[in-house]
């Protein structure tokens, strides 16, 4: 299980995370929802180490990471896909994916072949460079990527941004599928809360910083008042 107690953040004087608390229960999906401004991406990067709190911890089974280095969380289990499909663009797709098991201190030819089988498309550009890949191939590349490492816990950050509807309801189903199947824990920061919702067993809304509220996803759906509020839908 991965948890988070009393997380507070600051940009300089800006405080964008304030005694944030949450816990993300092992083998389910834990979406993380809010307005443009509320924390979301700041809550990741600060659980992977790429920001450091003020105060708080952050915990992966019991075992404090609060002021563990970026590059040892992989390593540990823990892999983080920001926003943005960052690939390298001037690496083949293999070369990329292969990245990702260097990143955790270890390459296993079997990894690299259950990505290409979780994406059928990457095994065919499998020699291609990066920079050919649509945005939803490369958004599959940077999840794979991350997949190469065997992470315990996903972060995964607004993943379906710029993606067709087509391509969000694929990934999501293949983020939902490894969930099931093998146990993988998924926090995943989504503007897209319908989307996120759908998939998700729990959920947490922040506001400006702050965690307005904690529930299983179907509640949340189901509350009209709150989604108005702060989900858009």
């Amino acid at each position: 299980m991965l948890e988070v107690h009393d997380l507070t953040t600051s940009y300089g004087a800006v405080r964008a995370l304030s005694e944030v608390s949450f816990a993300a229960p092992s083998g389910q999906v834990t979406a993380v929802l809010g307005a443009n401004g509320a924390g979301k991406t700041t809550l990741l990067r600060t659980i992977s180490g790429l920001v450091r709190p003020r105060s708080g911890r952050v915990l992966l089974d019991d075992r404090d990471l609060t002021r563990t280095p970026t590059e040892q969380m992989a390593a540990l289990g823990l892999s983080h896909v920001p926003e943005g499909r960052g690939v390298i663009t001037e690496l083949t797709v293999e070369e990329n994916l292969r990245l990702g098991g260097l990143g955790a201190g270890r390459f296993r030819p079997a990894d690299l072949d259950r990505v290409f089988a979780l994406f059928p498309v990457l095994a065919d550009r499998r020699r291609a460079t990066a920079h050919v890949l649509s945005g939803g191939e490369r958004q599959m590349l940077v999840i794979g990527r991350a997949l190469m490492a065997d992470p315990r816990v996903l972060l995964l950050d607004e993943p379906s941004l710029g993606l067709a509807p087509r391509v969000v309801a694929q990934i999501f189903a293949l983020l939902r599928g490894l969930v099931t199947a093998e146990g993988l824990t998924v926090v995943l920061v989504e503007q897209n809360a319908r989307s996120a919702l759908s998939i998700a067993d729990h959920g947490v809304v922040l506001n400006l910083g702050r965690l307005v509220v904690r529930a299983k996803a179907s509640v949340l759906a189901a509350d009209e008042q709150l989604r108005h509020a702060y989900l858009g839908f």
